[in-house]
């Protein structure tokens, strides 16, 4: 006699994005705005140490550092990785080394780009330049990258860093920087199985055959015994609003008007409380021990929401654990 074959596991491509947007004190107000000018600035610290880019504190003894000063767009790389395979939204388009950049007349490492025609082209104490962007807007992109200083009679000798007010037209005060994180998900075979009895509109986890509680979503192994957890049980389809949140901010590409309430819901026979957005009832109405029942939308994998089942609310001993 064959076995049948496990149930195949799923897999999709998922994406993780968002804008984090932050304002910019003085320091970095000045120094991103100097490299739409073309002017790379760093501060000094009490013992004269020059740091580039610019910390709004000293590192060694947490002091305020307000002291600009200008330096030379030229250093020395002191470490390099090599990037052969560059990836969407890097510097480069072409294979190019990561380098730390130790600009002339400071004592820190400036992370960036360097463009040169291979690995063997790269080395540690050699002498290279800022390459500036065609389009400058305040930001470390304004350095496309460093480039290998050629320049005939070279030798790393410069003026020192001069002092600068920091005063800039039109300063740049806040920067947006997209987060995005693209990779390939696989819930395993506990929710593999949960998910695809979701399709069927029946809510599936699975139980320990120690401490016999039942995890929804499943988690494939007890976390309280470390075992594995391979009887499935059905639970619901109802359960009790154990304890929730409103949200009165609304969120991009989500077409649900605020305020609206998220609850954890201990489905009837779980012991694990699940997420799931309230409906059906005037968020302000929403209350620990109140009895809900899924919302299915046709085609849905999920339910959409949870409304009152009209049912008395649960007894607090019931749902405490839960929390």
């Amino acid at each position: 006699m064959t076995a049948a074959p496990p149930p195949e596991v799923l897999r999709a491509p998922l994406v993780v994005e968002f804008p984090f947007t932050r304002s910019l004190g003085p320091v970095q107000s000045a120094f991103l705005t100097g490299l739409r000018e073309r002017v790379v600035l760093g501060v000094k610290t009490s013992d004269g140490t020059v740091m580039v880019p610019p910390t709004e504190y000293d590192p060694v003894t947490a002091e305020e550092v307000r002291e600009l000063v200008e330096v030379a767009p030229t250093g020395t790389v002191t470490t390099f990785a090599w990037n052969d395979h560059p990836r969407p939204n890097q510097p480069l388009a072409t294979p190019f080394a990561w380098v730390l950049v130790r600009l002339d007349g400071t004592a820190t490492g400036l992370l960036h780009a360097l463009d040169a025609p291979g690995p063997d082209a790269v080395r540690t104490g050699m002498r290279v330049r800022v390459r500036w962007a065609a389009e400058r807007v305040g930001a470390i992109t304004d350095i496309a990258c460093f480039e290998p200083d050629g320049t005939p009679g070279t030798t790393g000798a410069t003026a020192p860093p001069t002092p600068h007010d920091g005063t800039f037209r039109d300063a740049v005060t806040g920067i947006v920087a997209p987060a995005r994180l693209d990779y390939t998900y696989s819930p395993g075979r506990a929710q593999t199985a949960y998910i695809n009895a979701l399709a069927e509109q029946r809510t599936v986890g699975e139980r320990c055959p120690s401490c016999r509680k039942v995890y929804v979503p499943p988690r494939g192994a007890c976390p309280t015994c470390g075992v594995a957890t391979t009887d499935r049980v059905e639970v619901g389809p109802a359960g009790t609003v154990t304890t929730f949140c409103i949200v009165n901010i609304k969120a991009r590409n989500l077409d649900i008007e605020v305020p609206y309430v998220y609850a954890h819901i201990a489905l009837d026979g779980a012991d694990l409380a699940l997420h799931g957005r309230i409906g059906g009832i005037p968020y302000d109405q929403v209350r620990m021990g109140l009895r809900v029942e899924p919302v299915w939308t046709p085609g849905g994998r999920h339910p959409d929401h949870y409304r009152p089942t009209g049912e008395p609310d649960a007894e607090y001993d019931t749902y405490k654990e839960l929390l």
